[in-house]
C-alpha cells in the first residue's frame, strides 16, 4: 500500500533502483494515466495497479516472470498489453474486469492462464493462447462477450470450467 488510495496521483517514474513493487503499491490510484515499469523490476505484488481506472498503458519489462493475482484488476482504461517473453505464468484475475481492453499479446513463454486471467475483458474480439500453455485456468475469459475468435495451442491439456463462459459472439475456435 506504499502509494495506495493516492487518489490525485497522475504520474509515477520508478528508478531502476527498484528491484519489487509491494502488494497493492499503487491499489486504486485513479487518476494515474500511464506507467513504466523499469527493466531492475523482477517481481510486482498482488494487485499493485488494482483500480487505477485511468491507466491507459503500461510497459511490463522482461525481467518479469510472473504476473501476480489482480495487478491489472479493474483497470477499465487499459486498452492494450504486451506481456513479455519473460513470463511464464498469467496470475488469478491479472487483468480481470479491464473492459477496454482490445489487445492482447500472449508470449510463448506463458505456461499457465490462471482463473478469471481475463474475466470481463468485454473488448477483446480475438486471442491466440500459444502452444507453451498447458492450462486455462477456471473463467479464465468468462464474459469476454465481444471475443469471436479462439486459437488455442496443441499443448493445452487442461480447460477449466467457465473458461469461455458468456462468450456469446464466439464463432470460431481452433
Amino acid at each position: 500500500y506504499a502509494f495506495g488510495d493516492c487518489t490525485r496521483l497522475t504520474s509515477v517514474t520508478i528508478p531502476n533502483s527498484v528491484t519489487n513493487i509491494g502488494d497493492y503499491a499503487f491499489y486504486y490510484c485513479f487518476k494515474l494515466t500511464s506507467v513504466t515499469i523499469p527493466s531492475s523490476v523482477t517481481s510486482i505484488g498482488d494487485s499493485a495497479f488494482e483500480s487505477c481506472t485511468g491507466l491507459t498503458s503500461v510497459t511490463i519489462p522482461n525481467s518479469v516472470t510472473n504476473i501476480g493475482y489482480s495487478v491489472f484488476g479493474d483497470c477499465y482504461s487499459l486498452t492494450s498489453v504486451t506481456i513479455p517473453n519473460s513470463v511464464t505464468s498469467i496470475g488469478e484475475a491479472a487483468f480481470a474486469n479491464c473492459t477496454s481492453l482490445t489487445s492482447v499479446t500472449i508470449p510463448n513463454s506463458v505456461t499457465s492462464i490462471g482463473n478469471d486471467a481475463f474475466w470481463d475483458c468485454s473488448g477483446l474480439k480475438s486471442i491466440t493462447i500459444p502452444n507453451s500453455v498447458t492450462s486455462i485456468g477456471d473463467g479464465a475469459f468468462y464474459d469476454c462477450y465481444l471475443l469471436t475468435s479462439v486459437t488455442i495451442g496443441n499443448s493445452v491439456t487442461s480447460i477449466a470450467g467457465y473458461a469461455f463462459y458468456g462468450c456469446n459472439s464466439l464463432t470460431s475456435v481452433h
